[in-house]
Order: C-alpha cells, then structure tokens, then sequence
C-alpha cells in the first residue's frame, strides 16, 4: 500500500502541499492540464527556492485580482465540470464541503449561505484541487499526518483581525493533534487544515513505511528561526499496520463485584474498544483491587470514558495516548471433519484458528474446544505443506 505522511512541523496550507507532492515527483504538466480543466482563468508557476537551507517548491497561483465570492455549489459545479481524476474530483468536493460546513458553523449561518472569501479564492481552488491531484499523481492510497504546528498571534482576514488558529481552522482541527511553536504568525490555514482534516487517516508519528520519495513544499514566508516548508514522505507500508496512536483508559477499583466488572468489560467491547483488561493489584489500605484498562481509538476516548464512569464505581480515570503496532494478517479458510474454519495467518507465516469459530462448533456438536482447534490446525497444515 502506497502512503503518505505529512510532516507540518512549520504548518500546512494548500499551497505547501501541491509544492511539496510535485517536488516529490508528482508530474507538473498533467497536474496542470487538471487545474486548467478548472477554467478559472489562473496560471500556474513552480518555484525551486530554498527555506533555511533546505530547497524546496513553491507553488504559485497567478490570478487578476477579484471580488467575486462563491458558494459551495458554485465550487463543486467547477470540480465536477474538470478534467480531474474521478478520486480527485470526490477528494477536492470532500475538503470544500468539510470547509463549508466549517464555515458555517463559525459564522452561525445555513452551509448554502455562506460566501467563499479566501477560502473561495482562485487560487484556494487551485490549492485544494492540485493537491487532490497531486496524491492521486503518486499513487497514494493513505494519508497520514502529524501533530500540526498552527502557529500563534493574530492573522487578518477579510473578516478583520483574528487569533491563530483561526476560528474555521480551530473547528476543522477539534479532536486533532495541535501545538504552537516558531514564529507568532498563521502557520495552518483553513486550506491546509481542511486538507489534512478531511484525507488523513489519522494524526501522530510516522508510520512504518520504506520511503520511496520525499518533497518539500515552501511557504510564503522565509522564517529565521525554523524552515517554513511542509515535508512529504512517500513510501510502501513495511507490513506492519499500526494504529498510530491509541488511547488508554485505566482505573483501580477496589470497590465493586466481579458481576459489575464482567459486565462492563462487555459492555466496553461491544462497543468497539480494540482491547479490555481486569487484573489484580493491592491498593492503599491494602485492600485487592483491580486494574480495569481499556485501549481504544483516540477518536472514541470520551465514549469509552463515559461509558467506564456509566458501569463502574471508579470515581477518575487516567487517559494516556500510546503507539500501537500490529502485524499485517490475512484470514484464510479451512475445512475440517467437523465444519469450516477461518485462520487468522501473520506476515512471518504463524497462523492460529479463529477462536470463535472453535467455539461455535464445539458447543453446536458437544465436543471438546480443544479437538476443534487441534483439528483445524491440522487442516490449515495439510492445506499448505
């Protein structure tokens, strides 16, 4: 699986994207051919500069200045109309609607009444669109993004002045990774938050991958105290699929029966958490207790929060983010003297037989787990020798 990791440690717009996905070899000329297909009338001009030392591309939108203010369906009647790529096309209509509706959350208004400024520009247009393009260029299948650098200060808008981030990148960013470091200055955009808000996987370190590329998108700006560049990072996953980030929720209870903590472990999986514990531990007062942990998607934390808080006596949590790590698998089939069976097989060759499965049919025909699974692995063994 082809990825990409963005790399915003001096911030994200559109501009730095589309800079960044041709440096790192995305064809120029038909990401061109696409953004003229747009019929705004705009040129475009790749820049080869340097930021701090590093070189890096600088995508440039040349458009007559212009007071005309759009709303979404005007946009997406221009991407649909393009000669974008049919992934393109879904992607850039996927950022502007997220966009708008952040948009029109801020100014307090119905999506269809909101009116482009900046957002809506030519050249934001361009931004969204060539950068939409730019990954379907290189073939890539998952985004992944970093914790985003937004900057600090004041920025001014067509709005008047306003704080960084601003408040549509604040809404579009909620429940993301953020910090503030470098210059006081915008250093994440609306664009470039809608971007990596809408086609990100997920936020946090970089995944494990083999990188077959890398490109460098200048910003605006040549700060002193930091390279104003977003990093792209292209490459194949190493096999490893990974969570990123996980969060985990832990409490000790010592006052509450087993009943009620068998129960909300189910409730807790049911739910969709990735995994529940219950282990024993000595508390203060020496008094047994139990060690109720849960690890679930970061997104999901306040559900799963609630719900401990729902099920338990525990009066606190502790809630903690951890890198997670998986290895790839695949699910084949077996058929064994008693029914078919489903083996859950690891990138190294190891497999094991689906438990659930096992069980199933050791309770359906009165015959011991352990047959079942001795029988199965027998099958998978026989299947592949």
């Amino acid at each position: 699986m082809k990825i990409c990791y963005l790399d915003a440690f001096s911030g994200i717009s559109g501009d730095m994207t589309v800079g960044a996905l041709v440096d790192a070899g995305a064809d120029r000329a038909a990401l061109v051919r696409m953004l003229d297909s747009l019929d705004t009338g705009a040129l475009f001009r790749f820049e080869k500069t340097t930021r701090r030392g590093i070189a890096a591309t600088k995508f440039h939108v040349e458009t007559g200045k212009t007071t005309r203010h759009r709303h979404l369906p005007d946009i997406l009647e221009l991407i649909a109309n393009s000669e974008l790529s049919a992934r393109a096309r879904e992607n850039s209509s996927a950022v502007f609607q997220q966009l708008g509706e952040a948009e029109a959350k801020v100014h307090g208004m119905p999506i269809e009444k909101v009116h482009f400024h900046e957002v809506g520009a030519v050249d934001s247009i361009c931004d969204i669109a060539g950068a939409c393009a730019g990954f379907d260029l290189l073939g890539v299948e998952v985004i992944h993004c970093s914790a985003l650098n937004v900057g600090s200060g004041a920025a001014e808008t067509e709005h008047g002045v306003l704080p960084v981030p601003a408040p549509a990148t604040a809404e579009l960013l909620s429940g993301k990774p953020i910090y503030a470091r470098g210059p006081s200055i915008e250093l994440t955009t609306p664009t470039g938050a809608a971007i990596a808000s809408t086609l990100a996987l997920d936020f946090g370190p970089l995944p494990p991958m083999r990188i077959t590329a890398t490109g460098y998108g200048a910003g605006s700006k040549d700060f002193s105290e930091n390279a104003n560049v977003l990093r792209v990072l292209i490459g194949e996953s190493s096999g490893a699929e990974e969570e990123t980030v996980v969060s985990v929720l832990e409490a000790n209870i010592d006052d509450s029966s087993p009943q009620l903590l068998g129960y909300a472990m189910e409730r807790l999986l049911e739910a969709g958490a990735l995994d529940v514990t219950l282990g024993s531990l000595l508390m203060k007062k020496n008094r047994p207790g139990t060690l109720l942990r849960v690890i679930a998607k970061p997104e999901d934390r306040e559900v799963f929060a609630n719900l401990i808080f729902s099920e338990t006596t525990t009066l606190g949590l502790r809630i903690y983010s951890a890198d997670r790590r998986v290895k790839a698998r695949r699910t084949a089939e077996v058929e064994t003297p008693h029914g078919r069976v489903r083996i859950k097989i690891s990138e190294d060759g190891s497999f094991t037989p689906e438990y659930e499965d096992c069980r199933k049919l050791a309770r359906e025909l009165s015959l011991p787990l352990k047959e079942i699974l001795a029988e199965a692995n027998l099958a998978y063994l026989k299947k592949n020798r």
